[in-house]
């Protein structure tokens, strides 16, 4: 039976979306193309009828998985993100928690490809935090060095919470220091967030009276 151009659309952002999630939990070299062809239910051979290549899925998995996170900050405050991130339960869901603290090491010994698609999805997070955190409010204060200001904040905010990730999966499972890791990145970055917090709902009050 014929493939409608729809149905191979369908297929392929399907098998997109499963590599996402297996390259998450397993890494780029912990999941081979027929194993995640066949977790997708699909042929080895149904592989290049849609990807030139591993790398190519690699980078567009990793495009959908940041895709992911992104939408899940639209309409968060920045202190609700962040008591998510560095929570038990993004910590234990690999698979379908943050593709930067999942991938991010192993992006950085793939090809060129995998590495820009990885960069412009850090962006695209980053731009949506800053959504969140006031920073439009910010550039539009004080001009250009307003919006570098509010982005360095983010991308520190970032970097801290995907740092600590990081650190706190490679410990084993019910090791108190895996633990304790989240809970003193998350105390220090809700503390550096609440000043900033604090400040524009006085100035939200006072433009309201």
């Amino acid at each position: 039976m014929k493939v409608t151009k729809a149905q191979a659309e369908a297929n392929r952002a399907h098998v997109v979306e499963t590599a996402s999630q297996l390259f998450r939990e397993r890494g780029f070299d912990g999941v081979g193309v027929a194993d995640l062809m066949a977790a997708a239910g699909f042929t080895h051979g149904g592989f290049y009828k849609h990807f030139g290549s591993k790398a190519d899925l690699m980078a567009e998995s990793i495009a959908c998985g940041i895709a992911q996170t992104t939408a899940l900050t639209e309409g968060v405050e920045a202190s609700k993100f962040v008591r998510h991130y560095l929570s038990r339960e993004h910590r234990d869901g690999r698979a379908t928690g943050c593709t930067v603290a999942a991938l991010g090491g192993d992006a950085a010994r793939q090809p060129e490809s995998v590495r820009v698609a990885f960069a412009d999805g850090v962006e695209h997070l980053v731009a949506a935090l800053s959504q969140q955190n006031g920073a439009s409010d910010a550039a539009g204060a004080a001009g250009a060095a307003g919006a570098a200001q509010a982005r360095a904040r983010n991308l520190d905010v970032l970097a801290h919470a995907v740092g600590a990730l990081v650190m706190s999966r490679a410990c084993p499972d019910d090791s108190p220091l895996a633990a304790e890791i989240l809970a003193v990145s998350r105390d220090a970055i809700l503390k550096s967030l609440r000043p900033r917090q604090t400040t524009r709902a006085a100035s939200r009050r006072r433009n309201a009276g």
